[in-house]
């Protein structure tokens, strides 16, 4: 009876574990990263007899946790990866939405300003028309700072995210710590602590919801978590710390430093997975470009309408002056240069823009070895040829490998100390430096600065064009042209038809005239010829070229004047000029010249094809993670049916085996009452 009594008292206790383990799945049924669990049971060891081995009943060997980390380590990744995805889109759809705004993009704006010219060149005269043209610039000018203002905006949200996030990283990894030292002294005892393992393992996810995290599991049940390209973020139970601190070479943007043992390492282009991951691809590959083709396009159009305004005259004759603010004003210039917080030297610099055709959206960095001075393009990681004139200050101009010029100079006012570094951001700022500071309409400059006219008793019929200023100062001297000219009626050329060509006798020094077609030498009577005069002023050393046609067929004596435009108050020449800025190809994208509508375009397509690819992505991602998130549960996750149909079965059991310790009572009772 003993004996029967021992195998029902096991089976009971074996089938209480099997309850227990039951009902605590079901309770657990909601909890984040639980794994279910199972009991193990094994049959007790046998009792020999003489009639063979008796058995002895059960117990239980294991409460086992269904759980791979295969499965665990798929999830991980996918969660990683569709977190990366789910917040670069998220910033670029936002970027998306800004660029391409009928209200906020620029490609509106750049069009009623264009317009404005257009219109004030029918009537230069109008005043109302000028003043069109200021307040069109000024809402121009308005529309890159604005969309400026936001993309600063989504790069300080950034900055604050990274900031936030690192944090919430480091009190996942402390946990992560302390969970390994518990899991460690547990383990001691025999048994795999469950809970606190799927406890750890939730940690761990969640953390893969912020940075990519690679997990190693060590023989004692702790594991190892690295990040990156295997920086250790957490070894045993000693985690190490992230933060998130204003980059040496551009304070604006935050780099995240992992520290361990008190010593701080920039980890950041390493990084990647998890939100983290996602807003680092983001300002990497989408916003810094924005920042900086947008610059790009604003600093062209500010400076080609002010070179253009000022080689041409205003309401009173005088040269024109900058509608837009001085692209190399000392405050732009000097933003453009940073230099990184390590320096030990005290160089300071500022960067000038020299030929905003030959710009590009790219930063640079500059570095100082002690003795030479090398540079690199970001963009491509291109080396730069570097040439340095003058002495306090230096000045530095810089070339590509096809001795192409960057379009910018440095100047810095002392040499720097070894190892310094610097980088230079030509157009970052651009945007929102662009400013309409122009407030007199009457001083548009939208006349030429020199007429011309065939004398009114010439014999022949030949015509004369307005000359046009193809090279020049901007803004132009009046006084050169005028040691030019004259203040009367100018310089009088007469045609010597013996020799086809015009006496320049009434030329000042410094002025030569030229034949460019279709001869050379000389004019062809009754073609349309093309002549160029180039003067050199004597006292500036201004250098000045116009170039005007001579058409029909002159007489000989027949002259022709050159005069200062001093009064040309209905002259639009200048105006037309300005128009056709619009369609003139300026800007660099790539290897390729295009209008300033062309490079917004360019960069509104490629954010918007970009936004595009993530939202596949992110859709495909989605997709994965669903599925890696099924397998994982489809192993580890509690089925409440089978859970219940458990229940059931165990319950059965647990009776039979209570049925089995009376029936062992019974016939004990039964065998004490034969001896009464």
């Amino acid at each position: 009876m003993a004996d029967l009594l021992s195998i029902g008292l096991s089976g009971l206790k074996s089938t209480q574990v099997a309850l227990a383990t039951t009902g605590h799945n079901i309770s657990n049924v909601n909890t984040p990263g639980y794994s279910r669990q199972q009991s193990v049971q094994q049959s007790n060891l046998p009792q020999f007899t003489g009639a063979g081995y008796v058995g002895t009943g059960s117990h239980v060997v294991d409460v086992r946790r269904l759980a791979s980390e295969f499965l665990s380590g798929q999830l991980r990744g996918a969660t990683s990866q569709n977190s990366e995805l789910q917040a670069f889109q998220g910033q670029i759809e936002q970027l998306d939405s800004l660029l391409s705004s009928g209200t906020t993009g620029i490609s509106p704006a750049l069009q009623s300003f264009f317009t404005s010219l257009q219109t004030a060149s029918q009537d230069p005269s109008s005043i109302a028309a000028r003043e069109a043209v200021l307040t069109q610039s000024q809402s121009l000018a308005s529309s890159f700072n604005t969309v400026y203002d936001q993309l600063d905006k989504q790069n300080t949200m950034i900055n604050q995210q990274l900031g936030a996030l690192t944090t919430q990283i480091n009190s996942m990894a402390n946990s992560v710590a302390n969970y390994n030292q518990a899991i460690v002294s547990a383990r001691a005892t025999g048994s795999e602590p469950n809970d606190l393992l799927d406890a750890r393992d939730e940690v761990v996810r969640q953390m893969s919801e912020m940075i990519g995290v690679q997990s190693v599991a060590q023989n004692d049940g702790s594991i190892n978590l690295f990040i990156g390209t295997g920086q250790p973020l957490v070894v045993g139970n000693t985690p190490s710390q992230l933060q998130a601190v204003a980059g040496s070479d551009d304070p604006s943007r935050f780099q995240i430093q992992m520290v361990t043992n008190g010593v701080p390492q920039t980890i950041t282009s390493q990084i990647n997975g998890g939100e983290v991951g996602g807003l680092l691809a983001y300002r990497d590959t989408v916003l810094d470009k924005s920042y900086n083709s947008l610059g790009q396009v604003a600093l062209t159009i500010a400076d080609n309408i002010n070179k253009q305004l000022g080689q041409g005259l205003d309401l009173s004759g005088r040269a024109g002056t900058n509608l837009f603010a001085d692209i190399n004003n000392t405050q732009a210039a000097s933003l453009r240069i940073i230099a990184q917080s390590t320096n030990t030297g005290n160089a300071t610099g500022v960067l000038n823009i020299t030929d905003t055709t030959k710009l590009t959206s790219s930063d640079y960095r500059l570095d100082y070895d002690g003795t030479n001075f090398t540079a690199r393009r970001l963009s491509d990681n291109e080396a730069m040829a570097v040439t340095v004139s003058g002495t306090s200050p230096y000045t530095l101009s810089f070339k590509d490998s096809a001795g192409v010029d960057q379009g910018f100079q440095v100047s810095l006012n002392s040499l720097p100390a070894a190892n310094d570094r610097f980088t230079l951001q030509p157009t970052r700022r651009g945007a929102t430096n662009i400013d309409s500071v122009l407030t007199q309409p009457d001083q548009l400059a939208f006349s030429g600065s020199v007429n011309a006219q065939a004398t009114t008793n010439n014999r022949g019929t030949g015509a004369i064009s307005a000359p046009s200023l193809v090279n020049g100062p901007s803004p132009i001297n009046t006084a050169d042209l005028q040691r030019l000219f004259g203040t009367g009626s100018g310089v009088s050329l007469s045609y010597d038809a013996a020799t086809s060509t015009l006496n320049t006798a009434g030329l000042p020094a410094g002025a030569t005239l030229s034949y460019v077609s279709p001869s050379t030498t000389a004019i062809t009577p009754g073609q349309t010829n093309t002549l160029r005069l180039n003067y050199t002023d004597p006292v500036t050393s201004n250098n000045y070229t116009y170039e005007f046609t001579l058409g029909g067929i002159p007489q000989s004596g027949d002259s022709f004047s050159l005069a200062f435009n001093a009064s040309g108050i209905s002259d639009n020449r200048n105006a037309l000029n300005l128009v056709a800025l619009q369609t003139k190809p300026t800007v660099s994208v790539g290897n390729t010249q295009t209008t300033y509508n062309g490079a917004y375009s360019s960069l509104v397509e490629r954010v918007g094809s970009l936004t595009a690819q993530v939202r596949v992505n992110s859709a495909s991602s989605e997709a994965v993670l669903k599925q890696s998130q099924d397998n994982r549960d489809s192993l580890a996750g509690v089925n409440l049916d089978e859970e219940a149909a458990n229940l059931i079965q165990y319950q059965q059991y647990y009776n039979a085996s209570a049925q089995v310790i009376k029936v062992a009572q019974s016939l004990f009772d039964t065998l004490i009452n034969a001896f009464n």
